[in-house]
């Protein structure tokens, strides 16, 4: 019997080689890679936590507008309600089961090694995800549902042309026939207003994992809750394992 586990998938920062932001000069790909089982789990959570604080509005966890106190998030303001929001938000992060993966791409760097006519980083990124997702699901028997938030036709045509080529025609490390064996061969396009709770949870962690990469020095309390839901090394290093990074 074949275990189902779904993917989501979001990013921070853009693909755009023109005009990069000397602050942000990444793109980040994350991917939130969880069982069927616990995806109900991490679902029913998220929807009670949203019942608590918001009552019956329709809000969609987004990290800028957390961020901004905007749409539906203005009750920030009030302070003792926003720590006791995040507190909740990150117990529901700690105890559900899933893990994540993420791809940073150095566009500086990447720009100045491969030229203005090399491939699209997200394409590169998200090549580096289905790759991390496939080592990840090794030896459990298990067919893979990827999800992504859709951006409108053009750029749900350019996604969808690129999951199709790297799951059928393979990348430098892992065989189309792997790929396709593994994952379904659609890619789900969801719009925020559907409130897919995984592509919510993805955006809420991408954006942490873009700061830790930029520079894990500084005070980044949102990704060490995150943390220990990466691929690590025996003395918990992150870079290489959980998050690769590119060009390195």
């Amino acid at each position: 019997m074949m275990n189902e586990y779904l993917l989501f998938l979001d990013e921070s920062g853009t693909s755009s080689l023109k005009n990069i932001d000397p602050y942000f000069p990444v793109l980040v790909l994350t991917g939130l890679l969880i069982s069927k089982e616990n995806y109900v789990v991490l679902e029913d959570k998220v929807n009670r936590l949203k019942r608590k604080y918001f009552s019956e509005k329709q809000v969609v966890f987004h990290r800028r507008d957390m961020r901004k106190y905007e749409r539906g998030f203005e009750i920030f303001f009030n302070e003792s309600i926003k720590r006791r929001f995040y507190s909740d938000l990150n117990n529901i992060l700690s105890e559900v089961d899933f893990e994540l993966i993420s791809s940073a791409i150095d566009k500086k760097k990447y720009l100045a090694t491969y030229g203005k006519l090399t491939n699209d980083p997200y394409q590169i990124a998200l090549t580096f995800v289905l790759e991390q997702a496939i080592v990840a699901t090794d030896n459990k028997n298990t067919i893979i549902q990827s999800y992504i938030e859709s951006r409108g036709k053009k750029e749900d045509k350019i996604v969808q042309a690129q999951y199709d080529k790297i799951i059928h025609r393979g990348s430098h490390d892992i065989s189309a026939t792997r790929f396709s064996s593994r994952f379904s061969s659609s890619l789900n396009l969801r719009k925020k207003s559907d409130m897919e709770i995984g592509i919510e949870i993805a955006d809420l962690c991408a954006y942490p994992i873009a700061r830790f990469v930029l520079n894990n020095n500084e005070p980044n309390p949102a990704f060490d809750v995150i943390r220990h839901k990466m691929a690590s090394n025996n003395i918990g290093n992150v870079i290489g394992f959980g998050i690769k990074l590119f060009p390195n």
